[in-house]
């Protein structure tokens, strides 16, 4: 699946500016000091209301995110913000597009696949000169990955809030049992280790050492890409997967492990006895696979779901080709913005600002949605509540090699378009990887051509 996330998850998910910095920066928007050289009524220190739309709906999010406004309120009095939650991309795309009085001016979305489509179309401002007027520099703010999902093409239309870093889990108890001492880093490995720690029951399993079907919870092309460092598109835009020898041997991997573990019709099958992924019946939690590739919100979930599991966290391995990058990981997250048409540009640069930059905004934030947060001084602030299976992902977050999906004009199309053929692989209903590529290249292309 794409990058998507959904607002159902508990989230899910050096240079930035301190806490005290930021009182006195955003302290000149409350007595007249307008950062941007905008024009609204805030600059002036007249009383201002915004409107900020995100897409939290569970009580510990919502309770969250409005702290940080209630804080921000206080050192910005003559700021008012007007919060409205559980609000979809689409339907905050469509009031940004239909402007006037009800349109939002700070807009958030959990789906960085979209970062493409809000920067091209213009319906989320360029936020590079707000950026610059204040000295911020995002490349020493955030992290690489994060600064990337978060533009298109050199526009800055977004900022990163709060992030998401994938890794592995598994089960210590399952490990002691198979004689396996430590987490794999290499997947041949790994690959050893799941053989290992499958236990067949009839025509299924007792328990599998882990499931690579693309059906499977958080199991996407693109989660397992990141350990190879796809780019997907080359230097022209045009789709590089058939020539990007790392996506061949990325699906030429996963299909060898699922010959390995009794084939895809009886993976497949044993799959359906599954129960929800964000639910205590997830199948890690229930013992039914030893090993699983989640997102660091899994350990909060793990801890809610009071399962009895003994169980530890560890970056997911990385072909034997490039062991040294062990520690690397697929990272996403959410991402806030600006309204373009809203006429209050500068009073809402002030709260994305705070939300982005301020230290203790973004670390009060990420421990209360168990997220990883999103700047490199909050990643490193002993306020962060990390205990070690969480700290995993802390370390992901801060390594060079971490990767994401790069925004496209059409959003996550390319993705569905990988996974797609993904299924037909893994399947046997594609047979010939090479023209499979070929053909899935030129669909991508086809359709950034057609959204252009």
């Amino acid at each position: 699946m794409p990058s998507t996330r959904t607002s159902g998850r508990t989230r899910r998910l050096a240079a930035a500016v301190s806490l005290s910095a930021t009182v006195a920066l955003l302290a000149g928007a409350c007595t007249g000091t307008d950062s941007t050289g905008g024009s609204d009524d805030s600059a002036g220190g007249k009383d201002v209301t915004i409107t900020f739309w995100h897409g939290w709906s569970q009580d510990n999010e919502t309770g969250a995110i409005n702290a940080n406004i209630a804080n921000f309120e206080k050192l910005h009095p003559n700021i008012h913000v007007k919060v409205v939650a559980n609000i979809s991309d689409d339907k905050s795309e469509q009031a940004l597009r239909a402007g006037g009085p009800d349109a939002p001016d700070v807009v958030s979305s959990f789906t960085t696949d979209n970062v493409g489509k809000f920067c091209d179309s213009k319906v989320w401002t360029d936020l590079t000169p707000f950026l610059k007027k204040d000295g911020i520099d995002p490349a020493a703010t955030f992290p690489a990955p994060m600064l990337k999902y978060s533009q298109f093409q050199g526009d800055q239309c977004s900022l990163p809030l709060e992030g998401d870093a994938y890794g592995l889990y598994y089960n210590k108890t399952a490990f002691a049992a198979a004689g396996i001492t430590a987490p794999p880093k290499t997947l041949s490995e790994f690959d050893a280790d799941a053989v290992k720690l499958t236990i067949p029951k009839g025509d299924g399993f007792q328990q599998l050492g882990f499931l690579p079907n693309y059906h499977g919870y958080e199991s996407a092309p693109s989660h397992y890409l990141s350990q190879w460092g796809a780019t997907y598109f080359g230097p022209d835009g045009r789709s590089n997967i058939a020539t990007d020898p790392s996506v061949t041997a990325m699906l030429t991997w996963q299909k060898n492990l699922i010959n390995q573990l009794g084939g895809f019709d009886k993976l497949e099958k044993f799959r359906t006895s599954f129960g929800d992924e964000f639910s205590a019946k997830n199948p890690f939690e229930t013992g039914q696979l030893a090993m699983a590739i989640d997102g660091e919100w899994r350990t909060a979930s793990i801890a809610d779901d009071k399962a009895t599991l003994d169980w530890a966290t560890a970056p997911f391995p990385v072909p034997d080709a490039l062991a040294s990058t062990y520690g690397r990981g697929y990272q996403t997250g959410t991402i806030v913005g600006i309204a373009q048409g809203s006429t209050k540009q500068a009073a809402a640069w002030e709260l994305v600002k705070y939300l982005t930059t301020d230290t203790d905004a973004v670390v009060s934030f990420a421990n209360a949605i168990h997220n990883v947060p999103s700047t490199i001084a909050a990643l490193n602030s002993p306020k962060l509540d990390a205990d070690p299976n969480f700290k995993t992902f802390l370390d992901i977050a801060r390594d060079p090699n971490s990767t994401t999906t790069p925004a496209s004009i059409n959003g996550g199309a390319y993705q569905v378009s990988l996974q797609n053929l993904g299924y037909d692989v893994e399947s046997g209903k594609q047979t010939d990887l090479a023209a499979g590529l070929a053909a899935t290249a030129k669909e991508i292309d086809a359709a950034v051509n057609q959204a252009k």
